[in-house]
């Protein structure tokens, strides 16, 4: 795939506003063909669970002086591996080496039938692709689905992990135990189907950006909704419905004092993102989501944890404030050193 014009301007290392945004309504194949990622994407092929599937993945040098240190991003649910465009350039121009795959499941990576997704196995494609690329020390980002795979990744591979950043990671409650009932996949599939650009922005808009909205933030829904708008529409969307299966049923919260490594969260305040919230009784909805909370209870879980809030910003701190975002990311890294 070729190496599209960058959709945001950079200036010392930090995104400003898009001078151009995404059109509404595009149509993208299965593995996101017709969508331009930031980066030449390259494909991690391999065998897993009896049949042969392809990891797409960004691989950024750094720029000027290396300082040694490889990042791995995890994207979350409703993201992929491009939304992290302007973090891997901030990343690259701060002598980080940036590894961003898109996993199984999402995006431009394989689209498996039958296949029992979960954490762990991800985590386990996830080391084979860095075992594949030489690479034995990585700091792991993981956002909102992302989080909770990058979790189970160091509590899998503690020995590879130098630190652990966390943002706005769902799973930071147990949905199931807190009373949420269980929807099925079948049902879940359902769900997907009727997926469009407008129910992406409209669920993005009330629980990710606390009601605001920026023209830019169409071309990462526009990403999503592509999929669902192909010939490859039905299997996008079982591979979705297995996923969130997979995160309901899979919670790594508990495990949290497990964690040996620095751990950095950066949770934004205004977030309420809480998987399964609309089919769970209006008390039990009311409480769900409490970010401030959320992350304060993280970081006690977690030992030696350091907690930056964003007090004002949603789910995604990185795309609504990128400045502050990775100033203070930037910071964290360091400190870890």
């Amino acid at each position: 795939m070729k190496k599209a014009m960058s959709s945001l301007t950079l200036i010392a290392g930090l995104a400003l506003v898009p001078a151009l945004h995404a059109e509404q309504q595009q149509s993208y194949g299965p593995h996101l063909e017709g969508f331009d990622y930031p980066h030449p994407v390259k494909r991690h092929e391999f065998s897993s669970q009896q049949q042969p599937l392809f990891m797409a993945y960004m691989d950024v040098q750094p720029e000027g002086k290396a300082n040694g240190r490889t990042v791995l991003l995890m994207h979350g649910k409703n993201f992929c591996a491009a939304t992290w465009e302007a973090t891997i350039a901030v990343l690259s121009q701060n002598g980080y080496r940036v590894i961003a795959p898109d996993q199984v499941g999402f995006c431009s990576s394989s689209k498996p039938e039958g296949y029992q997704f979960s954490f762990a196995q991800l985590a386990h494609n996830t080391q084979g692709l860095l075992q594949s690329l030489d690479i034995d020390k990585v700091t792991v980002i993981g956002h909102s689905m992302g989080g909770m795979l990058a979790s189970r990744f160091a509590l899998s591979y503690a020995q590879n992990v130098e630190q652990l950043v966390l943002v706005n990671p769902i799973g930071l409650e147990d949905w199931q135990a807190e009373g949420v009932p269980y929807a099925t996949i079948d049902q879940l599939y359902a769900n997907e189907l009727k997926t469009d650009f407008e129910k992406i922005k409209a669920y993005q808009q009330k629980f990710y950006y606390n009601g605001r909205w920026k023209p830019e933030y169409d071309r990462w829904v526009n990403m999503l909704a592509g999929m669902y708008a192909g010939d490859g529409k039905e299997i996008v969307a079982l591979n979705q419905a297995q996923t969130s299966e997979m995160l309901f049923t899979q919670p790594v919260i508990h495990e949290f004092g497990q964690l040996k490594m620095p751990t950095l969260l950066l949770i934004g305040g205004k977030d309420r993102t809480a998987p399964g919230a609309n089919r769970a009784p209006e008390q039990v909805a009311q409480r769900l989501g409490n970010y401030p909370e959320l992350g304060r209870k993280a970081e006690q879980a977690i030992p030696g944890a350091t907690l930056v809030p964003f007090p004002e910003l949603g789910h995604s701190p990185q795309v609504e404030a990128p400045e502050v975002f990775h100033e203070a990311l930037l910071r964290g890294l360091k400190e870890a050193d």
